[in-house]
């Protein structure tokens, strides 16, 4: 089995209760005048960064320390310090101010539980300066040697586990969905649907809706990650995957700036809500927006990637 073949050739950890259920959702789905809608319960396993981590912690023994970045809100953040904890690691992380939430609150106070250095800067401007201190102090105290990883967990290793979640997904339904819609932030988990896809030969439609900033979120990065990606499974000889058949779509959900509510998000919210869906306003609600659209983007039989696991 390829998932068997990858998960040994890149000795990737075990985080997550795999695979997450594919939930149907018919009331809704009539709701928004759709076919099918289904609801990639990735949430249920600590978020979607928890799959990414399995590979970006492969290869280190403990006691190590990781250090990334992130809001301080920021659920990468938060599932780097919990899954790090787990294997016996340490972590430091710098962190930018977003708009407060009550999901930002709730990640927030989960970083500092879990987090054994924490530098916050007091706006982009000075992030530079909290990546420096907590760089130092990861180096203190894990005796020179830091293990980085980049904000969002936006690597090539990483982008294999969202790849073996589109493989998941394959088992899992029976035909291909017109679309995918997945949040966009750094592209990782993006970026391994489509190449999921692409492997698969489904005509299906990666739809990532944009809800970071476009220098972090777009659609060449996102691509350019799949192709890492791409190359790293073709190095192995675990399977080989045409560029041009990697393709994403992507859309602009950001609104006034990362972690900014927008009205269109919020009317998305309470319209999951209303059929018992939780959606965090960052990216659960901005990638919704697009199901809302149905007809703008001829949405007929639909996954939704649902990332956001709520402390």
């Amino acid at each position: 089995m390829l998932a068997t073949k990858i998960r040994t050739a890149f000795a990737s950890r075990s985080l997550g209760a795999w695979p997450t259920p594919l939930e149907p959702l018919p009331p809704l789905a009539r709701a928004l005048g759709l076919e099918a809608l289904w609801l990639k319960r990735e949430d249920l396993a600590g978020g979607n960064k928890v799959r990414g981590l399995e590979f970006l912690l492969a290869n280190v023994a403990p006691p190590a320390v990781f250090m990334t970045v992130g809001g301080n809100g920021s659920s990468h953040c938060l599932a780097t310090a919990r899954c790090a904890r787990a294997e016996g690691h340490r972590t430091a992380i710098a962190l930018f101010t977003q708009p407060t939430t009550e999901a930002t609150r709730a990640v927030g106070l989960g970083i500092m539980a879990e987090a054994d250095v924490v530098m916050r800067a007091s706006s982009i401007a000075t992030l530079p300066w909290a990546v420096l201190r907590a760089w130092l102090a990861a180096r203190r105290i894990g005796k020179g040697t830091v293990h980085w990883i980049p904000g969002g967990g936006a690597d090539p290793r990483a982008v294999l586990g969202h790849f073996l979640a589109a493989l998941e997904l394959s088992a899992q339904i029976e035909t291909p969905p017109d679309a995918i819609v997945v949040p966009l932030g750094t592209g990782g988990t993006a970026a391994g649907i489509a190449l999921g896809v692409a492997a698969l030969g489904w005509p299906t439609r990666v739809i990532a809706a944009r809800v970071a900033p476009w220098i972090a979120a777009n659609r060449w990065r996102t691509l350019r990650l799949a192709r890492q990606a791409a190359a790293l499974l073709q190095r192995s000889g675990l399977a080989e995957v045409p560029r041009s058949a990697i393709r994403v779509q992507v859309v602009n959900a950001l609104g006034p700036g990362y972690g900014y509510p927008t009205p269109e998000g919020e009317r998305a919210r309470m319209t999951a809500a209303a059929h018992g869906l939780r959606l965090d306003p960052t990216y659960g609600a901005k990638a919704f927006t697009v199901v809302l659209e149905r007809q703008t983007y001829k949405l007929r039989r639909v996954v939704f990637w649902n990332t956001f696991a709520w402390p």
